[in-house]
């Protein structure tokens, strides 16, 4: 199909909507990384046209500089045996190939003024390439500052530097467990000799000072990825012939960029690691087990980056005295102060709770308790209530604190407001609270949500606009209690394009 690559970039992709952007942006990469800005508007139409014909099951995108031109393929297993369509874009030539289960639509297209010969601009006979490795580096950083995953630096540090630098390169991370060195990532211009030559590398010892060595038949560069006075690991170049005398300038300062990169990633790792589990320690630690006459359902979502920790929370446990709380609360801001407002709230409730205290006598100390946190507090929005089955269904006493209106959702479809809204938490030192009883019938549902539902936004549009939210319950109407929670959950998405920046908590209780 084609002659063998000089060089090779690959991604794999998940199918959906985002397959044709994701493919874009790492033909952008691929670009950028080859110095192809003639051909890239040709590239990303013509990855974009391939890359929508898939089916529903993942893709790869192989990238490959064939020296006088590129070459697009697309390799997507358990794909049926049909005929794609041809490019949007002139290309040299194209086709699809079938080998076992897997097609490959691939597709070449020619780089301006070759001559069938690869560029010499890296070259070691090449003098003078000032201006070619400023732009060079400018690309680099771009794509090493690109991710945030410690575990894609390596790869993206060694397609980087092949073919430009080198002909091979290997990434070693250090661990502070010791054991064996092997190389996080290894890439060759040549695909068939990468397992020759982790073999060759299996009995070397890699020095971290850096240096130069022979491995075989090619030149070795050691370079240090130090960062922050920490050798974090090394980038081994190799090559058959020599190293020109300005590569090993280079190739350090893609060393240093490279070790930053690696670095924040895994810096962000950590953080990211942390703050998961204290998400995860804000969340009731068991399930409630059986309540009598009650059918109870829940979501949790939070939003944003991993390095976030929410500020939403919700609970449901046993009070004793056959009794049972529940809470839906929302603090605010993000972050670690916020976190430490929900770890609060979530244990004054459930000690208070189990000490005998009603829902109102719980929200006047909960108030003084964050009041008391002095310049640490924030303000907090909570629905609390206490469930008491009786004969007749369920005996529901809340308090809102400024907290999205509770709803209920009898089995006819009618949909009310069934609780007053009171003073914010954190806010007012002589606030005090009112319970108010609900009660609920067989079939009745109460839905308590936090603002990520209520507050989701499209074109300057919340959801619960014209009482959107009410509107979405009453088509619930016979649904179980994890029916009607799904439902609000898929509404809540496919209200706007864009994932949710907010966190999303729904509690749903319906009586039996």
């Amino acid at each position: 199909m084609t002659s063998a690559p000089r060089a090779v970039l690959a991604a794999t992709f998940a199918p959906g909507h985002t397959a044709v952007p994701a493919a874009r942006r790492f033909t952008i990469e691929v670009m950028t990384a080859w110095a192809a800005a003639s051909v890239l508007g040709v590239a990303e139409r013509l990855a974009a046209d391939l890359s929508s014909q898939v089916t529903d099951v993942p893709f790869e995108i192989v990238w490959s500089h064939l020296g006088d031109g590129l070459q697009i393929e697309v390799r997507q297993r358990q794909a049926p045996e049909r005929s794609p369509g041809a490019p949007s874009v002139p290309v040299e030539e194209w086709g699809v190939t079938f080998a076992g289960q897997q097609r490959t639509h691939w597709a070449r297209i020619r780089l301006p003024g070759s001559s069938g010969r690869p560029s010499s601009e890296w070259t070691a006979e090449e003098p003078s390439r000032g201006p070619i490795w400023m732009g060079f580096l400018a690309d680099a950083s771009d794509l090493l500052a690109g991710t945030l995953d410690p575990d894609m630096v390596p790869a993206i540090i060694s397609q980087i530097v092949v073919p430009r630098l080198a002909t091979w390169c290997a990434v070693y991370t250090w661990s502070n467990g010791g054991g064996p060195q092997r190389p996080a990532y290894l890439w060759h211009t040549d695909e068939r000799r990468i397992d020759e030559l982790r073999e060759e590398l299996a009995s070397v010892q890699i020095p971290q000072g850096g240096g130069s060595m022979q491995l075989a038949d090619s030149q070795m560069l050691v370079i240090p990825l130090l960062a922050r006075g920490r050798t974090l690991g090394a980038m081994c170049l190799g090559r058959p012939d020599r190293f020109a005398e300005d590569v090993f300038q280079y190739a350090e300062d893609i060393g240093r960029r490279a070790a930053l990169a690696l670095d924040n990633a895994l810096l962000y790792a950590t953080q990211a690691a942390a703050n998961r589990a204290l998400q995860r320690s804000l969340l009731p630690p068991d399930e409630p087990g059986e309540i009598p006459g009650l059918d109870p359902a829940v979501v949790y979502e939070p939003a944003g980056e991993t390095n976030e920790v929410g500020g939403d929370f919700y609970d449901l446990f046993a009070a004793g005295d056959g009794s049972w709380r529940f809470a839906v609360g929302d603090v605010c801001g993000t972050g670690p102060e916020a976190a430490a407002v929900t770890g609060l709230a979530r244990h004054t409730l459930r000690l208070l709770a189990r000490e005998g205290y009603g829902v109102a006598a719980v929200l006047d100390r909960l108030n003084q308790a964050i009041l008391d946190e002095g310049e640490r507090a924030r303000f907090l929005t909570l629905l609390h209530g206490e469930i008491t089955p009786v004969p007749s269904g369920l005996d529901v006493a809340m308090v809102s604190a400024g907290h999205p209106e509770a709803l209920r959702l009898r089995p006819s479809g009618v949909v009310e407001a069934v609780v007053t809204s009171q003073s914010l938490l954190g806010v007012f030192p002589e606030a005090t609270f009112k319970a108010e009883l609900v009660h609920l019938d067989p079939g009745d549902v109460l839905l308590a949500v936090t603002d990520g539902v209520t507050e989701r936004r499209r074109d300057g549009r919340l959801l619960d606009d014209d009482a959107g939210l009410a509107k979405l319950l009453a088509e619930c109407a016979g649904l179980s209690a994890r029916a009607v929670a799904e439902r609000i959950r898929r509404a809540v998405q496919d209200f706007a394009p864009e994932p949710s920046a907010d966190d999303m908590a729904i509690v749903v209780l319906r009586a039996r």
